[in-house]
């Protein structure tokens, strides 16, 4: 090499001072006492902590929070809230009533008196007839859309003719358990205490006499003449739904993914996974709950409308004592609006509007309590951090 010319490494050297080569001749291992820096033995390195998190518990652990969630809020629309519905059908439907019920606190007395007069069962009459009406309405839909090119369902790939398609196939189904429906009605509102309790498939027997009752019979309003008003709330009330469904739904995924973005911890696995839960969880009930408040008005007109001439007796919520019976005289939906306002005045419309706030209050509750619930106890079952000693080497000296 270049520079290194005529030179031999003959001497070697210890802290500056030459030793003689023939010290190591016999024993090249022996320090021959004098000081030597040595590395530790692999073993004895110190170790390094790592974490390896497991994420498959935490996505099980996620998706059954969302399945309970699901399910308890099923139950709870079904079931649970029932007795508000029959609070806010009977104070839709009573024309004579003083009391408009239209906040939750004014509903409180009359359930007491109804609960010490007729026992609690009466908040939950009818609740058989209801479950039958809907799953009468998803088995209907169901075997239309296979007999039909109709879609059950669509999606934003879908084109405008599948859409319409599928409208008409809600107003069909809506159509042909309207005389269900209005049976399903009577047994809500009408007073245990005045009326024979029906039984769980007289609802059939009722919706199909109602069906052929074609003609006027008294006040009776035949089926045929309630299917415009009847099918306009249900098709109209189930679009302005869906589109609140959808619009609560983008903005709560655009404000959490801001959110993470925001943060740096956006994550595509777990987190997004109890997110996409949560906007479908709240974004149905942000939309039933606005679904109602908007079209409760045109609800109690249809309603007003299927009980005219039944010849019901409902109790009179103003005092939760007594009965009194239904007395109308409508010629339509026209004439159903403008006899209310002028009579019973522009709140008249939204009788019982306190029973709705009173339901869905309840249904707030209930989900945020249940998922806190859930949360908390699929936290106890949270897979933690695992932790791995691994060797290290770390060198240090020793002076022999």
């Amino acid at each position: 090499m270049a520079g290194m010319s005529g030179y031999e490494r003959t001497d070697r050297v210890y802290r500056g001072r030459p030793l003689d080569p023939k010290q190591f001749e016999d024993d090249p291992e022996k320090d021959y006492n004098r000081d030597m820096l040595r590395p530790l033995p692999l073993e004895t390195s110190l170790p390094l902590i790592t974490e390896d998190v497991s994420t498959d518990n935490d996505i099980a652990i996620k998706k059954s929070i969302g399945a309970g969630c699901g399910l308890v809020s099923l139950i709870t629309e079904n079931l649970l809230i029932h007795p508000f519905i029959v609070l806010r059908r009977q104070c839709q439907v009573n024309p004579r009533s003083s009391t408009y019920h239209l906040v939750p606190i004014t509903l409180i007395p009359v359930i007491v008196r109804l609960h010490q007069t007729q026992g609690l069962s009466t908040l939950w009459k009818g609740i058989g007839s209801v479950l039958l009406v809907r799953g009468l309405s998803a088995a209907v839909e169901d075997v239309i859309s296979k007999l039909t090119p109709w879609p059950k369902e669509f999606n934003r790939e879908s084109s405008m003719k599948a859409f319409g398609q599928h409208l008409l196939l809600k107003c069909v189904s809506i159509g042909i358990v309207a005389p269900f429906y209005s049976a399903s009605l009577v047994e809500t509102v009408q007073s245990e205490i005045a009326s024979e309790k029906p039984g769980v498939l007289d609802i059939f027997r009722d919706g199909a006499i109602r069906l052929l009752e074609v003609g006027s019979k008294g006040r009776l309003i035949p089926i045929y003449a309630l299917l415009t008003p009847h099918v306009t709330y249900g098709v109209a009330k189930y679009l302005f739904a869906l589109i609140v469904r959808s619009v609560v739904s983008r903005v709560m995924w655009l404000r959490d993914r801001k959110l993470q973005e925001r943060t740096g911890a956006y994550s595509r696995d777990i987190i997004s996974e109890g997110i996409m839960q949560d906007i479908e969880l709240h974004s149905t009930l942000i939309s039933m709950c606005a679904a109602d408040v908007i079209f409760y008005p045109l609800e109690t007109i249809v309603h007003r409308l299927h009980l005219q001439g039944t010849r019901t007796i409902i109790d009179n919520l103003d005092n939760g004592r007594s009965v009194m019976p239904l007395l109308t005289g409508y010629s339509g939906a026209i004439d159903c609006y403008r006899t209310i306002v002028s009579t019973e005045g522009a709140l008249g419309l939204y009788k019982g509007f306190g029973a709705l706030v009173l339901q869905f209050g309840i249904n707030f509750l209930v989900l945020k309590a249940t998922k806190y619930i859930l949360t908390e106890i699929g936290t106890m079952f949270k897979s933690k951090p695992k932790v791995v000693k691994t060797p290290q080497n770390i060198y240090y000296g020793e002076i022999y």
